[in-house]
């Protein structure tokens, strides 16, 4: 076989079976390769889009997802998918083609040095300089992508490489394990816990990683403590669990920093630093960091750690409580976040549309639990992130560390394809809708029957948020829009517009029965934002 053929045959053994990218003329050794294996080909319109549903398949699996393309600015155009997985910590492979060996020396057409390009957001990059290494190159990338904390790897394939004689072999895959803290660090925090008077679990997305939802909730019931989680922590423990509270990530002061303020432990589980620095949440309490990692280094962040497979630490703590303690502090807390929501939500905004509230709850009200929600990155993505009601691990997918726009809907094209029976809802503004509008094509194509809810507000909505807050006028953030409704027809999809929130439920709900995808256009009223700003700078902890 030559190269490119043991490539393909090593990613098939790793469990590969879909792989997003484009064709190019150095790739095309590669492409004919995958046409003799069950690996399905997904060929994106763009190389973001590629990254982004790779980066969105290996969270939903927790195995890389694998995104292809050629030289030059086809691997220019990985960068930001590639780099939202690294700051998200995904898994992800990404391939790249390259010159031959005689042409990397020296001015060539389309050759940039790929591997320095891609080596500060990776975790390993390389480049096959001999086909005879690709077994080993394969499944050490697979390794190091799974590896805690898990994110993105690059192997670059010269198109001498792919098209060499070869013979070789898959090397066999082997699953990540973690130790166990000792048994005396375990029993000291535990005892620690014992001690505290408002203890409070921070859930991050560490415990959806390392599939550890089922071990985080087991504990908390046993020891009797209540649970805030991150953005990217949704669905790490169930929101209609009593035991949960609310999510944490504003940077501005939250009714969930309430509890946080009285609270004098934070058990800190899977936490990642960069979704929602600690400086925002922590003044002089007492922290427990448990995770696969060591603690970052921060001067907000000085903890008592266990460093070791998180779902066992989980189950040896739970086994050494015998009675509970007691979370009624965390009631009083609940009733204001719904009183504050539901004041929201049944607030007359100054302008036109729908209350964003609102679409958030409309959405939620019409999937079932397991279904898939993907959030791009905007204004409604602090609406989602706040108020969506996830009840299940890796059921809201959402671009934090990087927040990157243009994720949604690549991610949700991804998110169908592996998840055929369940629904599938991409929510986006309207600028990170054109962003990413070529993908539509792709999950037409691909029968992707997504529904992508844009938030249509003719503007870059959070930056005016932002501007309003801080300059009491808005700026350089006005745009211009299509009509979206007939873009969605023109691709062969299903189009809507919503201008009043009674029409908006049953459109959900009727886009979610297409067998094809589904566009809602939803005009909606972010002047209600200055709303939840003001009632964010009145909070007063009465707890």
């Amino acid at each position: 076989m030559n190269g490119a053929e043991l490539f393909v045959k090593c990613l098939e053994n790793e469990g590969v079976d879909l792989l997003f990218g484009l064709p190019g003329e150095e790739n095309l050794e590669i492409l004919d390769a995958l046409s003799s294996t069950r690996i399905r080909p997904v060929i994106t319109r763009d190389e973001r889009g590629a990254a982004f549903m790779a980066n969105a398949l290996g969270r939903l699996t927790g195995s890389p997802g694998v995104c292809l393309s050629t030289l030059g600015p086809g691997a220019t155009n990985l960068v930001t998918g590639i780099a939202d997985a690294y700051l998200d910590f995904a898994p992800l492979l990404a391939v790249t083609a390259q010159a031959s060996a005689r042409r990397m020396h020296k001015e060539s057409h389309q050759y940039i040095d790929i591997l320095s390009m891609l080596r500060p957001i990776t975790k390993w990059n390389t480049r096959v300089e001999s086909p005879v290494t690709i077994p080993e190159v394969v499944r050490k990338a697979f390794k190091k992508a799974v590896w805690e904390k898990k994110g993105p790897v690059h192997i670059e394939v010269p198109e001498d490489m792919a098209a060499a004689e070869v013979d070789g072999e898959p090397l066999n895959p082997a699953e990540a394990s973690y130790p166990i803290p000792p048994e005396k660090e375990i029993r000291k925090a535990v005892e620690l816990i014992r001690e505290a008077s408002m203890p409070l679990i921070l859930a991050g997305n560490g415990v959806l990683r390392n599939r550890a939802a089922g071990e985080l909730l087991g504990f908390a019931r046993k020891a009797g403590i209540a649970v805030i989680n991150t953005f990217m922590g949704l669905g790490a423990v169930p929101a209609d669990d009593e035991l949960f509270i609310s999510t944490i990530g504003l940077q501005s002061r939250d009714y969930v920093q309430c509890g946080i303020d009285r609270a004098d432990l934070i058990i800190a589980v899977g936490y990642d630093h960069v979704e929602f620095s600690p400086r925002y949440w922590n003044y002089d309490k007492k922290i427990i960091h448990i995770d696969t990692t060591p603690a970052e280094v921060d001067a907000a962040y000085s903890a008592f750690e266990l460093v070791g497979d998180i779902g066992m630490t989980l189950r040896l703590m739970a086994d050494l409580f015998e009675s509970p303690k007691d979370p009624s502090y965390c009631i009083a807390l609940k009733r204001d976040l719904r009183e504050t929501r539901d004041a929201i939500l049944h607030h007359k905004g100054a302008g036109a549309g729908v209350n964003p509230l609102r679409v958030v709850m409309e959405m939620r009200a019409c999937l079932n639990r397991d279904d898939i929600l993907v959030s791009d990155v905007g204004a409604h993505k602090i609406w989602i992130s706040r108020f969506y009601e996830a009840y299940e691990p890796d059921t809201v997918l959402i671009s934090n560390g990087l927040a990157s726009m243009g994720f949604a809907i690549p991610g949700a094209v991804a998110a169908k394809l592996r998840n055929p029976e369940r629904n599938v809802i991409a929510a986006t503004g309207d600028g990170g809708f054109l962003m990413s509008v070529g993908e539509i094509e792709t999950a037409v194509r691909n029968r992707a029957a997504i529904v992508v809810l844009i938030f249509n507000d003719n503007g870059y909505g959070l930056i005016r948020w932002k501007e309003e807050a801080r300059y009491r006028r808005n700026f350089l953030v006005d745009l211009g829009n299509p009509d979206f409704v007939r873009l969605a027809e023109s691709f062969g999809c299903k189009g809507y517009r919503v201008d009043h929130g009674d029409r908006l439920q049953a459109t959900i709900q009727e886009a979610l029965k297409n067998t094809v995808p589904s566009i809602i256009d939803c005009s909606v009223d972010y002047s209600i934002n200055r709303i939840l700003t003001e009632r964010l700078g009145q909070i007063v902890c009465g707890l």
